[in-house]
């Protein structure tokens, strides 16, 4: 459990030394205090990503879906901020490789939000938040060793 915490907390990696270490080390959470705000952050996007399919059905719904789809993958994003810290997140989401799952996750969530409200086009929308949840699923397996080679082995397996 302490190895578990000190990957968390950032301590293991004794990359970052001097003055960023020490605003990093004066600006950290417990680690009782980073679980639960993780969980409170990852079940609010989880509620908002429900919400939002919901409210599909609604007259205009599509609007509000995408907006709470999006919020929803964010506020799921961000919790695991609390987990590792915003500076490590940082960099681990620009790491070789997650940078495309990374660029195309945001760039969708971005994507989808223009294609509601500036260019009123709702299957486009939908592209998106699927493009968006396919993004996230890439992205999110990429942090399980050799996950994403089972994975393609796998959809290669279907394919053929």
């Amino acid at each position: 459990m302490d190895k578990l915490r000190r990957v968390l907390s950032g301590q293991e990696d004794n990359e970052e030394l001097g003055l960023t270490a020490q605003v990093l080390d004066a600006s950290t959470l417990s680690y009782s205090t980073r679980v639960k705000w993780f969980v409170i952050c990852f079940a609010s996007g989880i509620l908002c990503s429900i919400l939002g399919s919901a409210l599909l059905f609604l007259p205009n719904g599509i609007k509000l879906f995408a907006v709470f789809y999006t919020l929803g993958n964010i506020a799921a994003l961000s919790s695991t901020c609390f987990l590792m810290g915003p500076l490590k997140q940082l960099k681990r989401m620009f790491e070789k490789t997650r940078l495309i799952a990374t660029i195309v996750m945001m760039l969708c969530l971005v994507l989808t939000l223009c294609a509601v409200f500036w260019w009123h086009k709702k299957g486009l929308a939908i592209i998106f938040c699927i493009l968006q949840f396919l993004a996230m699923t890439w992205y999110s397996i990429s942090y399980i060793p050799f996950d994403r080679d089972a994975v393609m082995k796998c959809f290669t397996t279907c394919l053929s």
